[in-house]
This record gives C-alpha cells, structure tokens and sequence, in this order.
C-alpha cells in the first residue's frame, strides 16, 4: 500500500517562495507603477505549467543566470493565488467573489492549469448561477473562446434553448463566436421557430463578411 504524505510535502515547497536562495526566475505581475516581484523556480514552474515551460524556453538569461518574465495582464492579487497553487497546489476559494474566481478562472485557463480551471468552473456554476444569469452575455462569450470550459459552455446553451431572444434579439448576435452559434443552433430542444434560427444566421453570416455586396 502506497502512503502520501501531501500535506507536508505541500508545505515545503510553499517554503521555497520565501527562500531567498537558489531561485533562478523572477516574475514582474502587474502594471506600473502597481507592480510585485515574485521569485520562482524554473523546475517547478516548467514542469507544473505548459504555459511557463514554453515562456521560458523562449527567454535568455541574464549575466546572474536568472531569467524574467511580465505578467502584465494578471493582478498581483490573481497571482498570489496562482503561485501558492503552483507551489503547493492549495486554494482558498473563501473572501473571493464571483467575479473575481470567473476571472481567476480566466487566468487559469490560460496557464494550462486545467484541474484549477474545472474546479473553478464547478463552483461558479454549482455555487454563483445568480452572479452568472446577472453577467450572461459576457460569460456565453468568454466560454466559447476557451473550449475547455465545457461545463459553462452546456450551461449557457441550457439557458438559451429556452431563452434564444436573449442572444437572437440583442444587438450582441453579430458579435459571437462561430462555434458559440454552431453549438446553439445544433440543439434539437432551441425554442425558435426554423425560419428566424435561419434568418438569424444569415443575419450573423453578412455581418462576418462585410464586403458582400448589398444585395447578398
């Protein structure tokens, strides 16, 4: 039998993020002037995440031997989550609203942390459908330009089968993904009559290709 000793193991390698020895990456989060360093560990980071393998295989060291990478486009606060995952593969959802974990979900999509992703993913549909039903058309967009959130994706198509006016006769139609449309369009259950699903279409179609001529 097989014994794993996780916890402990968690807490060591948390250790490493205040060991001011033997890093060799530093991280810059945020935009000037509100910007963090964060020091790190090329082994881990490489081997906990496609995304920083691949940054930092395309990065050259500086005359200390230590490479850089910019996280402009993550909060310091998003981060300080995300490197304590890395680390230790802990997460404390608690104090966090629902805006922020879709957003950290977001990030986590990003950095190819896909276990971090599904469990956010889980709770904000589990936990914060108000919050989700309250912001709908930007979380049908966001979760068709990632086709790993899977479960938000059937989520919002639950909701739009029922409610197809909610995309249809908004002026946010033209504006979404084409396999967001497929998606929708193949359900057997959309509650629309054929004709307007048809011109609906067409609708989106011409607006994709604004060099048609009028008469298209």
């Amino acid at each position: 039998m097989t014994v794993k000793f996780l916890e402990k193991l968690s807490d060591n390698y948390l250790g490493l993020l205040d060991d001011k020895e033997d890093f060799n990456i530093i991280i810059k989060v945020g935009e000037s002037p509100n910007t963090k360093i964060f020091q790190a560990h090329s082994a881990i980071l490489r081997y906990r995440s496609l995304y920083f393998r691949n940054e930092l295989a395309n990065i050259s060291k500086d005359k200390n031997n230590i490479k850089t990478i910019d996280l402009k486009n993550v909060s310091i606060q998003q981060f300080e989550i995300i490197i304590k995952y890395i680390y230790g593969g802990i997460f404390l959802i608690e104090n966090h609203n629902a805006s922020f974990i879709f957003e950290l979900m977001l990030i986590a999509c990003e950095f190819f942390f896909d276990e971090l992703a599904k469990y956010l993913e889980t709770h904000l549909i589990e936990k914060e459908a108000h919050w989700l039903r309250l912001n709908f058309t930007r979380i049908y967009q966001k979760s068709f330009e990632n086709n790993k959130l899977q479960g938000l994706q059937k989520w919002c198509n639950d909701i739009m089968v029922k409610y197809p006016e909610k995309i249809f006769d908004s002026e946010d139609l033209i504006t979404i993904q084409e396999n967001a449309l497929v998606s929708l369009i193949s359900r057997d259950d959309l509650q629309m009559e054929e004709i307007k699903i048809w011109n609906n279409v067409i609708k989106w179609g011409i607006a994709q290709n604004p060099g048609l001529p009028s008469d298209s």
